[in-house]
């Protein structure tokens, strides 16, 4: 069974319109800024937040179509793990596991058992008596990830499920998470704004911005050729738009400049290349012919285990650099240097 949805939700100004394709087994992660429509279109799909118009169906069974159907989230064969996992403090691991269950009917004692098959999967089965104050961040994460699964939903709905965590957790358990999707059969949706979750726990990325559909492709696509620049910031490249003529685009005004390209090109294109690409220089360098042009030092901060430059000019640029060419550059904010960077790490493709 396939999950279709178009998703149409008026809520005073805004307006979501996105159109959702989940096939069973897939991943699909759900990214945008704040306030691009992430959460709205989560509680159309779980029932929270009725459509304006449009459709949510599993196969042939409807579950909104305004106006004459709308099944009410109860009703649903969903799961939800939320950011802040909503775990019930008077109950144990084992009864919040249960807890989908009882509330569909099924006696206490299946409930218990199937609740306890479920932390051992999720490797919590020495911790089915813990409340949920008595577990760490990551073990709350599973219980709610179990809870979640326990009823056997057509849709999982993961919301920023590892926002909570701190980095050194946030590891271990994103790589938990993987594995226990992957052998999940149903339809997984997962809204983060974390690139990394998204890259390596989705099939398929679907980037919103402004209640509507920017981007959406295989991560690797999507990470190689973005076409916004929220979408170059999420996976970390430069990206400019420009008019090609072989091999030289002269960038639109909002960024303004030329750069050379290695192959050649014609027409409207993004160009795009990684801060890592771009080497600065306290003068204008000799030596083979490459792309340089001014810039002045605007902002430094660390940036994993870099140091990235934010950079004004004509086009302004990010590059990333080591500690040690800090140092030796001496670099500060106001500093006129000159960036480089070879024609053969830049992208160009179609806009």
């Amino acid at each position: 069974m396939t999950l279709h949805a178009q998703l149409v939700v008026d809520r005073g100004s805004f307006r979501l319109d996105l159109d959702l394709t989940i096939a069973p087994g897939q991943v699909v992660a759900l990214l945008g800024p704040n306030g691009a429509g992430k959460t709205t279109a989560l509680r159309a799909l779980a029932g929270l937040l009725p459509l304006t118009s449009g459709h949510i169906g599993l196969d042939d069974e409807v579950w909104d179509r305004p106006p004459a159907s709308f099944v009410s989230p109860e009703h649903r064969p969903i799961g939800v793990v939320f950011q802040d996992y909503l775990l019930f403090n008077r109950l144990t691991a084992l009864d919040n596991v249960a807890f989908g269950l009882r509330a569909r009917g099924t006696p206490r004692a299946q409930a218990r058992r199937r609740a306890r098959d479920w932390l051992s999967t999720v490797g919590l089965d020495d911790h089915r008596d813990a409340r949920p104050r008595a577990l760490s961040g990551g073990q709350a994460q599973r219980v709610a990830l179990a809870r979640a699964l326990a009823t056997d939903p057509g849709l999982l709905l993961l919301d920023e499920p590892l926002a909570a965590l701190d980095a050194s957790t946030r590891v271990h358990i994103r790589a938990e998470l993987g594995r226990h999707l992957g052998a999940y059969p149903g339809h997984t949706l997962l809204v983060t704004h974390d690139p990394l979750d998204a890259m390596v726990l989705a099939d398929h990325l679907v980037i919103v911005e402004d209640g509507a559909v920017v981007q959406e492709g295989p991560p690797a696509t999507v990470a190689r050729r973005p076409r916004t620049d929220y979408v170059a910031q999420l996976v970390g490249l430069n990206l400019y738009r420009g008019v090609a003529e072989d091999t030289t685009v002269v960038l639109d005004a909002g960024s303004g400049g030329t750069l050379t390209i290695a192959e050649p090109a014609t027409g409207p294109v993004h160009v795009a290349f990684p801060p890592a690409a771009v080497s600065l220089h306290p003068e204008h360098p000799g030596g083979s012919p490459r792309n340089s042009w001014a810039v002045t030092v605007a902002g430094i901060e660390q940036h994993a285990h870099t140091v990235r430059v934010r950079l004004d000019g004509t086009p302004p640029v990010l590059a990333d650099v080591t500690p040690a060419t800090v140092a030796e550059l001496r670099l500060t904010p106001g500093m006129p240097l000159h960036a480089t960077v070879k024609a053969t790490e830049i992208t160009t493709y179609p806009t």
